[in-house]
C-alpha cells in the first residue's frame, strides 16, 4: 500500500491539528522511511518477483525490524514518546504513534502472509493484492476518503496552502499509478536507493501544512499548527 498510508495521515490532521501533516506522514510511513536504509545496510531483504502478487513484483521475504507486528509497536511507540517529550502534545502524540501502527494494519490487508508477528514463526496478510481491481477500489477510495477529511479540516491561507496541497496530491497519485502499472523495478538497490526519496513527501507536507490552518482549532492550537 502507498496512497493508502497518507490517507490515513490526511484524516488524522481533523483529530490532532496540531500536529503538522508532514510529522504525520512520518508516523504513517516511518517503517517504510526506515526499510529502504535498511535494505542498503543488508540489515533486511527482498527480491524481485514478478509473479509474487496482481499488484507488486517485490517477494518482501526478511524485513522483521521494519515490519514485524512487534517492530511496528515498538517503533510505534518510540515515535509517540519522542514527540510527547518534545512537543508534550497528548493528543498529538497519541495519533502519531497510532500512525505508525496504521502502517501494519493496512500492510496486513494487502500484503500476502509476510509479514511476522516477531522475528520469524508466524507470518500474516489477508493478500488483497492479489486482486489488483479491490486493491485500487480500497487504496483509491482511502486516499480520496483521508483527502476529503483533510480539505474540511483545514482552510488554505494563500497560493502555496492551495495548489501547493494539489501539486502534491497529482504527484503521490502519479507514483502510485506508474508503480502498479509501470514495469518491475531493475533491481533490489534501485528500489532502496529511491526509496529514500519519500522524505521528498515529508518535506513537501510541513510546507503546505504551514500554509493551512485547522478550521475548527482554538487559537492555541492554530499557533503552534507546525509541531
Amino acid at each position: 500500500m502507498f496512497i493508502g498510508h497518507y490517507a490515513v495521515a490526511l484524516a488524522a490532521k481533523k483529530v490532532a491539528p496540531r500536529t503538522s501533516l508532514g510529522t504525520l506522514f512520518i508516523s504513517v510511513q516511518l517503517v517504510d522511511l526506515l526499510w529502504p536504509l535498511m535494505l542498503l545496510a543488508g540489515l533486511e531483504h527482498a527480491r524481485i518477483d514478478p509473479e509474487n502478487t496482481a499488484v507488486t513484483p517485490l517477494d518482501f521475504y526478511d524485513y522483521p525490524i521494519t515490519h514485524s507486528l512487534l517492530g511496528v509497536l515498538l517503533w510505534s511507540a518510540a515515535f509517540g514518546g519522542i514527540y510527547f517529550a518534545v512537543r508534550r502534545y497528548k493528543r498529538g502524540a497519541l495519533i502519531v504513534g497510532l500512525g505508525v501502527l496504521s502502517h501494519w494494519i493496512l500492510d496486513f490487508i494487502t500484503h500476502r502472509p509476510d509479514l511476522g508477528l516477531g522475528f520469524g514463526g508466524i507470518y500474516l496478510g489477508l493478500g488483497l493484492w492479489n486482486s489488483l481491481a479491490g486493491t485500487l477500489v480500497v487504496e483509491v477510495g482511502l486516499f480520496i476518503g483521508g483527502l476529503i477529511l483533510y480539505l474540511r479540516s483545514t482552510r488554505s491561507n494563500d497560493r502555496i496552502g492551495g495548489y501547493g496541497l494539489w501539486a502534491l496530491v497529482v504527484l503521490l497519485a502519479a507514483i502510485y499509478f506508474a508503480n502498479v502499472f509501470g514495469p518491475p523495478p531493475p533491481d533490489i538497490s534501485a528500489i532502496a536507493i529511491a526509496g529514500n526519496a519519500a522524505w521528498l513527501f515529508v518535506l513537501w507536507a510541513y510546507w503546505v501544512d504551514r500554509h493551512r490552518t485547522p478550521v475548527n482549532a482554538a487559537a492555541p492550537e492554530t499557533a503552534t499548527e507546525s509541531e
